[in-house]
C-alpha cells in the first residue's frame, strides 16, 4: 500500500482539494443519501398534493423507499407503485428507487401527536386547588396543561 505523498511528483506539495472530498463526504452519504434527501424535500412536487396529504417518505435505503401512510391508502398505493416508482426515478434523473415499502401511521402528514388540551376543560376540585396554590410561571402552566390533558373528555 502506498504511503501518503508517494506517487506524486512533489511529495511535500499540498494535495488537490478534489482528492479529499470523497473521504469527507462518505460518512455523511452513508447516513443519508443525496437521493433520499431530495425525495424527502420534493415529495409533494413528485407525487402531487393529494398523495402528499396522506403519505410521507421516511427513508430511502438499498433501493427501497419506505412510505408512511394511514389506513386504506396503503392498498391504493400498492396498485400505484409502478407509476410512483417511475415518477420518483424520473424526478431524480436516475434509477434510485426499485421497491416501495409501506408502514401504517395514524397521521402520515399534518398534525402529529395528541390533541392539545382544551383550556376550558373542567378539572376536579382537588387538582384545581393544588395547581392554584403554585406560584405563577412556566411550571404551573405546564402542570395545568398536563392536568387538562389527563382529565379531558372525548
Amino acid at each position: 500500500m502506498a504511503k501518503e505523498g508517494e506517487g506524486r511528483r512533489f511529495p511535500a506539495a499540498p494535495m488537490p482539494l478534489g482528492s479529499l472530498i470523497p473521504s469527507v463526504t462518505r460518512p455523511a452519504f452513508r447516513r443519508k443519501s443525496p437521493a433520499g434527501s431530495q425525495v424527502l424535500a420534493d415529495w409533494a412536487l413528485i407525487v402531487g398534493p393529494a398523495l402528499a396529504a396522506v403519505t410521507s417518505p421516511l427513508r430511502l435505503s438499498a433501493g427501497t423507499l419506505t412510505l408512511a401512510c394511514a389506513g386504506p391508502v396503503a392498498m391504493e398505493l400498492q396498485h400505484l407503485a409502478p407509476e410512483l416508482i417511475g415518477r420518483i426515478n424520473g424526478h431524480l434523473g436516475r434509477l434510485a428507487v426499485e421497491r416501495l415499502r409501506f408502514v401504517q401511521q395514524a397521521a402520515a402528514s399534518g398534525r402529529r401527536g395528541p390533541a392539545p388540551p382544551r383550556p376550558d376543560a373542567a378539572l376536579p376540585a382537588g387538582v384545581e386547588a393544588r395547581i392554584g396554590a403554585l406560584p405563577e410561571g412556566e411550571l404551573r402552566q405546564a402542570l395545568e396543561n398536563l392536568a387538562r390533558g389527563v382529565y379531558r373528555k372525548g
